[in-house]
């Protein structure tokens, strides 16, 4: 179910169901958002308890308060960072079902972006705002447009490489899993864990290792969670490398990409490359869900869903 578009001038919430807040970032990132939406960062967002953004209950209860409010018409995560698993289940997706709103966010959000997807809404995988201030501005204005436009947006001016298997003869038309490589991997066993039979799967990741990477990608394999996938979208990889990289350093993709690519054969499965969508100097949204057409041989990718009604 695609929710309903948001208007100029509506509600937007914020809620930090994972780490902790960085204050300069968030306020950078809601002075973005401003500029189309009225914006409500609730009271006790920037708790710390460790490396959670407060204790469970608090960040759980801030976003069910969040869902309550029919005044809310969409709902922006803070920030990731690990802690999104351990709430998830203290929240009741009735309201969300009931008066369906886009929930966006990514990284370790790619938890309540399943979460939204069992209770039957498409979520949108997307910057959440402590990342919006560093983007470019074509990014938070394709954020903006997916939140407020329910035609779909059509092809991408993405030109991405063919990796893996070889091309199917012509395009595939399916549905959009996308998130965080690690999160679908920990999902598996889950009342979340997401099933990539019949779509294409677009991942991104930071900071893993390429040992790490092939092992979460084997692990959705073994657990059956790839059966039927048509095909790979790989978004970026930031600094995912062994050893990890000094401050400062250049980033470097390669090794990790090549775990990929060694599993997409493995797998038989075709894949693309280069999609700026992740950790980033880019991070461009996407709808969860929403139907596209990849063709693997071209390297496009076509949107034919919108991701509100």
């Amino acid at each position: 179910m695609r929710p309903p578009a948001l208007r100029p001038g509506d509600l937007i919430g914020v809620c930090a169901p994972a780490g902790p807040v960085n204050p300069e970032r968030l306020a950078a990132g809601v002075a973005r958002l401003e500029r189309h939406f009225r914006v409500r960062v609730p009271p006790g967002l920037d708790a710390r308890a460790g490396y959670l953004a407060g204790p469970d209950a608090r960040r759980a209860d801030e976003l069910a308060a969040l869902l309550a409010d029919p005044e809310v018409r969409g709902i922006v995560c803070a920030r990731g960072g690990y802690g999104v698993t351990r709430m998830l289940a203290a929240v009741d997706p009735a309201p969300l079902a009931a008066d369906p709103r886009p929930v966006v966010g990514f990284s370790d959000v790619t938890a309540l972006l399943a979460w939204a997807a069992a209770a039957g809404v498409a979520p949108i995988h997307g910057p959440m705002v402590c990342q919006l201030g560093e983007l470019p501005e074509d990014d938070v204005a394709w954020l903006v447009r997916l939140l407020t436009d329910p035609r779909p947006a059509g092809r991408l001016p993405w030109r991405l490489a063919p990796v893996g298997a070889a091309a199917p003869a012509t395009a595939v038309t399916a549905p959009l899993l996308v998130g965080n490589l690690t999160l679908l991997a920990h999902l598996v066993g889950t009342p979340w864990q997401l099933d990539a039979a019949g779509c294409v799967l677009v991942i991104e990741e930071v900071s893993e290792k390429p040992y790490a990477i092939d092992r979460d990608l084997t692990q959705l394999g073994h657990a059956g969670a790839l059966r039927g996938c048509r095909g790979l979208v790989l978004g970026d990889l930031t600094r995912c490398t062994d050893p990890a990289l000094a401050p400062g350093a250049p980033d470097d993709p390669g090794p990790a990409r090549s775990a990929v690519i060694d599993r997409l054969l493995a797998f038989d499965l075709p894949g693309l490359a280069g999609a700026p969508v992740g950790h980033g100097a880019r991070n461009a949204a996407l709808p969860f869900g929403g139907r596209a057409t990849v063709d693997f041989a071209a390297g496009t990718i076509e949107l034919l869903d919108a991701a509100v009604r």
